[in-house]
This record gives structure tokens, sequence and C-alpha cells, in this order.
């Protein structure tokens, strides 16, 4: 009997396994969020990050800007990790990567910050390559959007890891009331989510990934790992805090934004690292409209 057991348990890796390696990581789910900001009504952000894609990546890349593309933005933004892996034989070349990403369609452009993968391939190669097809990379510093008489900034820090993230150089410019508080609405893009404990209170929103959810999530465990200091505290999803304490979020509500409180979204990513898989941790593109 107990050899029938360990046959069992052994078919039950192997189908868990198979589904890991082969299946969930070539998933894409769209996920969609309202968020209530009156001073960004209106507005359409598709937000896709940790690209990570592979030397054999054209197809499902092409997949990717098809996706976003469809569902017509107005911005799209990005916190990093195009390409994949520590050496260039495990990715597909930014040039191709930044090329066929050029191709995605948004009114008013394509914001991103680097990844500590992006780091290790070459900051300066990767923001010549993505600058080259549109796609705006910001480094500790901010740019000015007007969109119908609505102003307000897209903000990009360097990665935890492999860059110098300055918070108040990137902030640099934007103008704030008597109080110090900001006039306008403000977006910031973060490799790591790491870094929304140092986001100063008044940000609209921060963009994360890093993360990539934990990959592999083991029910009633968590994840085995997550990249973050926080280990899973900041590593997928909407997280608001006032005064440091967490607010519960109900996504299935629009989710409302307050000057008093620090708003988070980390998205669990596109491609994988470190190990093949991805269980119970699906892709994803994420899809945020304001009303």
């Amino acid at each position: 009997m107990k050899k029938w057991y360990k046959i069992f348990f052994i078919i039950i890796i192997l189908v868990l396994a198979g589904y890991s390696y082969f299946i969930e990581p070539n998933k894409l789910e769209i996920n969609r969020y309202v968020v209530n900001s009156p001073n960004l009504k209106g507005i359409k952000i598709v937000f896709a990050g940790d690209f990570h894609i592979k030397p054999y990546g054209q197809k499902r890349l092409n997949m990717i800007v098809e996706k976003i593309n469809a569902e017509k933005p107005d911005l799209v933004v990005s916190t990093g990790d195009f390409v994949c892996s520590h050496t260039r034989r495990s990715t597909m070349p930014i040039e191709d990567i930044a090329k066929t990403l050029g191709k995605i369609k948004a009114k008013y452009g394509f914001y991103t910050s680097l990844g500590n993968h992006d780091g290790w391939y070459g900051v300066n190669e990767i923001t010549l390559n993505l600058e080259k097809n549109d796609i705006k990379v910001l480094s500790n510093s901010n740019f000015e959007l007007n969109i119908d008489g609505q102003k307000f900034y897209i903000v990009g820090i360097e990665d935890y890891d492999t860059g110098k993230p300055d918070i108040s150089k990137a902030l640099n410019g934007i103008e704030t009331d008597e109080k110090g508080e900001y006039n306008n609405p403000v977006i910031m893009l973060s490799h790591s989510p790491d870094l929304f404990t140092k986001m100063p209170t008044g940000i609209t929103i921060m963009f994360a990934g890093h993360t990539h959810g934990g990959q592999v999530r083991i029910p009633l465990l968590g994840p085995i790992f997550t990249a973050s200091r926080y280990h899973d505290k900041y590593a997928k999803g909407w997280k608001q805090e006032y005064n440091n304490k967490s607010i519960n979020i109900d996504t299935s509500k629009p989710i409302q934004l307050s000057t008093y409180t620090k708003t988070l979204f980390v998205t669990r990513g596109i491609g994988v690292s470190i190990l093949p898989f991805r269980f119970n941790c699906v892709p994803e593109i994420n899809v945020i409209e304001f009303e």
C-alpha cells in the first residue's frame, strides 16, 4: 500500500511541476481596476512590468503588445526588467525588445523606470534603445504631462539594488503649495516596492514590480521567495497605509485615494527569473481606469 502512496505522490509532484513550467508561465491575465481620483478622471493607464524576455520570446512579446494596444490606453507605464537573467545569452537582445515594444500605441506615451536586470545588462544601452523607440526612461527624474487641461507628473526612481535611488532628486521641480503638498497628481514608478516605505505622503500612487508576486506561492504558506526586504508584505497587489498602518482595500469597488494615505500597486509581472516556474501566481497586465 505504501508503494502506491509513493507512486501517487510522485505523479502529483510531476503534474504540478509540469504545470508550473509549461503552462502557468505562459498564461497572461488582464486585470482591471477602477481608482477614484477626480484629478485624473477619465485617464486609462496600462501597467506592465518584469517582462524578462527570453531569446525565443518574440511570439509572446508580440502577443503582449497586441493585448496592450487592444486596451487603447492613454498611458503605458512600466517598472523595468525588460531583459532576462544575468547573461546576454539568456535574453532577447534589448534592440529587439525595444523595437517590438515601440509598437505599443498610447495616446500620451510609454514611461518606465529600470530594474535590476536592466542594470546588470547595462543602463545606458537599455535607455538608448528604449528611447530610440519612443519609450521614455525616467531615472531619478520626472516628466510633466497635460491631458485635457489636467497637469500631472510621472516620476521614475532608479533601481534599489543596481542604481542610486534618490526620491528627492526625482521630485525636484514639481510644484507644491505653502504646506508642501503637491499641486498636481504625482505617479511614481519604482522597480522595487521596498521604496514604498520611503515614499512621501501626498504622492498619488506608486507602481512597482520586482517580486513577481512571489512567482511560486504555496497555498496557506505563501511565496517561497519575493526578492523584497519585507518578504510578502509588498509582494503583490494593492497596498494602502495611513501612519504606517495598513488599510484594507476592496478591489471589487473603486479604490479610494487620499492625500493622507500612501498607495502602492505591485504587479505580479509577466516573465520569470531565477526559477523557470510560476505556481499560483499567474503573469498579468494591469489596466487602471481613473474616475
